[in-house]
């Protein structure tokens, strides 16, 4: 019993300095090597800081709409609402959010709508939507703001983010960044 117990608790000890104390040092050191030190990427804009790698609500009619959140944006509290697909109360919010859209949106149909305009990501904290997210809601944005049509699709395309190393990922749009370059364009 001896020859087991001794080698084991051992390899406990090595692997409880390795993973709870060198891995964890490592990652901080490196996070503190990046921009921010690790803080996360923080913009300040009109005097109001935000932080760029972390979703945030936008529902005015005037701006890109971000993806919804099923922890209202708190990034203390990140994580899903693990609904499945056949939960009641799930299914009665996406209805919801379809909804909304399709009244904010005219003409807009059931069938367009991307599932990340209707659904919440894992962490409940996503910052970007896919370039068709941000497409359908074009045509509002710029009745609204009385820009023309083919100037907010350059907008789009100006802020759409390729897949890293072209392979890995979809292509995206950062909701802030690109309601960000949307006041400046408006503003000009």
């Amino acid at each position: 019993m001896k020859t087991h117990i001794i080698p084991a608790l051992k390899l406990t000890l090595v692997l409880l300095v390795l993973l709870a104390v060198v891995y964890p040092a490592v990652v901080w050191g490196v996070a503190k090597l990046s921009p921010d030190g690790g803080n996360g990427e923080r913009i300040t804009y009109k005097g109001k800081t935000y932080y760029k790698n972390i979703g945030q609500s936008f529902t005015a009619d005037d701006y890109f709409w971000s993806r919804p959140s099923a922890v209202g944006y708190n990034a203390a509290g990140s994580g899903g609402s693990n609904k499945g697909a056949s939960n009641a109360e799930y299914l009665n919010e996406v209805k919801t959010r379809i909804a909304t859209l399709l009244s904010h949106n005219p003409g807009l149909k059931t069938a367009d709508i991307p599932m990340d305009l209707i659904t919440a990501s894992g962490s409940g904290l996503d910052p970007d939507i896919s370039v068709q997210a941000a497409n359908i809601q074009v045509n509002r944005i710029a009745a609204i703001r009385k820009l023309p049509v083919d100037r907010l699709l350059t907008l789009v395309k100006d802020n759409t983010q390729k897949p890293a190393l072209g392979l890995f990922g979809p292509e995206k749009i950062n909701v802030l960044m690109l309601n960000l370059a949307l006041d400046q364009l408006a503003g000009q």
